[in-house]
């Protein structure tokens, strides 16, 4: 596995971050750390980090699977202080490859709630963002209504101070901001749901609503729902794709991912309390990508 000790002496072919990963501190709670967040939105972040100096935007990423596997997921990044490699791959074949630091922690939420809550809570959090399925926003497909009757959402609002689902823990880590007289955050979808901004407002708002209609009417006025598009090509990886790119790059990493060169992120610009500003575009920009071979 890799550390921080790692970047010490890194293989030539691979490029350490550029700012010191052990001054970073959080400043987004990401709920959903799969492989297209990695390569999406904690690298746009890496770039921000080593362009400006902006520590204060690191990453606590969270897992809400219960049992085994979320917890081995946990351990698995906080085993290499939330540092993997990414290799991006070109049209013409070539790679490069790069570590990403900007995950500065990773809390397995069935584990450590309370945590979760506090991280959700603190000041020093504006942005939560999340990468979550279509089916996890809880909509109902013929009526467009938010389901208060799902599972997770009924356990939730029966005991909203013990949250299990997304919308239980961001609505709770709401209210204790809005208790200890802090401000709101903005809440920021990582996928290509159309109007995902607007559907994750209707979405928050409705269990809010049906928790405390106070509450709701605290969140519409201070918490910001950007929608965005985004568009990188990351493919899921097995033990013979991290095996191939552990090879190449000379690492022993138990994280490793790929990534097409193209990416695009286009964002609202309406956030509550600030976002990550770099003044240079920090990737390769094109209109069109080739598949990948891995």
């Amino acid at each position: 596995m890799i550390s921080r000790e790692t970047l010490r002496h890194l293989p030539q072919n691979v490029a350490g971050p550029a700012y010191d990963p052990s001054r970073i501190t959080p400043g987004i709670v990401h709920f959903g750390v799969g492989n297209f967040f990695r390569a999406h939105l904690a690298a746009y972040v890496d770039d921000v980090m080593g362009k400006t100096g902006a520590y204060e935007w690191g990453i606590i990423g969270v897992g809400l699977t219960p049992g085994a596997g979320g917890a081995g997921k946990a351990r698995g990044f906080n085993a290499q202080q939330g540092l993997y490699s990414l290799t991006e791959a070109a049209p013409d074949g070539t790679e490069s490859c790069r570590i990403i630091g900007a995950m500065c922690a990773y809390l397995h939420a069935p584990e450590k709630p309370d945590e979760v809550l506090a991280a959700l809570a603190a000041p020093s959090t504006r942005i939560v963002s999340m990468t979550i399925t279509e089916g996890g926003y809880h909509i109902d497909e013929m009526t467009g209504l938010f389901r208060l009757d799902a599972p997770a959402i009924r356990q939730d609002l029966a005991d909203p101070h013990h949250p299990r689902s997304f919308f239980g823990y961001v609505v709770e880590g709401l209210a204790r901001r809005r208790d200890a007289g802090g401000k709101g955050f903005t809440v920021l979808s990582c996928d290509n749901l159309r109007h995902n901004g607007d559907v994750t407002r209707k979405a928050i708002l409705s269990f809010a609503e049906a928790r405390d209609a106070g509450l709701a009417r605290w969140i519409a006025e201070h918490v910001t729902f950007p929608n965005a598009m985004v568009d990188r090509i990351t493919p899921s990886m097995d033990d013979a794709a991290k095996q191939r790119l552990n090879q190449a790059s000379g690492l022993e990493d138990d994280l490793p991912l790929i990534a097409e060169t193209f990416t695009q992120w286009v964002v609202e610009d309406r956030f509550a309390t600030g976002r990550p500003v770099s003044k240079q575009s920090a990737h390769n920009w094109s209109t069109t990508s080739s598949p990948m071979k891995i």
